[in-house]
């Protein structure tokens, strides 16, 4: 069964860290560009950033640049997203997804997708 799992979201303080990951199974995500949106409450879904499968090549939104980190793991079909100083506005649910690698870091559509963490940050 082909599956998008993320984990590592919850509750942190403004200024905060957290490490979410993108865990897949059922497929391995060596041929596979990642992308993290999140949708806050009531907002559209925004795309955060985006890592290429082949040269690791990525991209951040203007609001989480300097802040959050992408990577992958190919060895533990893993990809990650470190998000340093949190801010409130960086609350929401935060879904990856996986596009089968043509040459780009962010892709309009994807074809899977995770059910979602949930990251709030708040004092």
């Amino acid at each position: 069964q082909v599956q998008l799992v993320e984990s590592g979201g919850g509750l942190v303080q403004p200024g905060g860290s957290l490490r979410l990951s993108c865990a897949a199974s059922g497929f391995t995500l060596d041929y596979y560009a990642i992308g993290w949106f999140r949708q806050a409450p009531g907002k559209e879904r925004e795309g955060v950033s985006c890592i290429s499968s082949s040269d690791g090549r990525t991209y951040y939104a203007d609001s989480v640049k300097g802040r959050f980190t992408i990577s992958r793991d190919n060895a533990k079909n893993t990809v990650y997203l470190q998000m340093n100083s949190l801010k409130p506005e960086d609350t929401g649910v935060y879904y990856c997804a996986a596009h089968l690698d043509s040459g780009y870091m962010c892709y309009a559509e994807y074809d899977y997708w995770g059910q979602g963490t949930q990251v709030t940050v708040s004092s």
